[in-house]
């Protein structure tokens, strides 16, 4: 859980995936399109990634991938991601952590 807390606070976004996910992919493309670079952990590749998955799952990730933290923040999957996208959230909330200057 402490590994967990560290690799979320290192960086502004920070998203949890896996290669085989097509909403990992999704997700993953949307920040990128925005011209956001995301820290992500493909957790399918990454060591103790099993381990961090059950992290995500006791905080209460469900599903554990895709997961998105902005600012520290758990943002949630790719429903919340979308949703926050559609109502016009999403962007001021990557400009006020600073992961993007449009």
């Amino acid at each position: 859980m402490e590994k967990l807390q560290k690799m979320i606070s290192e960086k502004s976004v920070v998203i949890f995936s896996k290669n085989s996910c097509c909403m990992s992919h999704t997700v993953k493309t949307l920040f990128l399109d925005f011209g956001v670079n995301p820290t992500i952990y493909e957790l399918d590749e990454i060591s103790r990634g099993n381990e961090i998955e059950q992290a995500l799952a006791q905080i209460g990730c469900s599903p554990t991938v895709p997961v998105v933290f902005i600012g520290g923040q758990l943002v949630g999957g790719a429903n919340q991601v979308m949703s926050l996208h559609l109502n016009r959230s999403l962007l001021p909330m990557l400009k006020r952590v600073g992961a993007l200057w449009l």
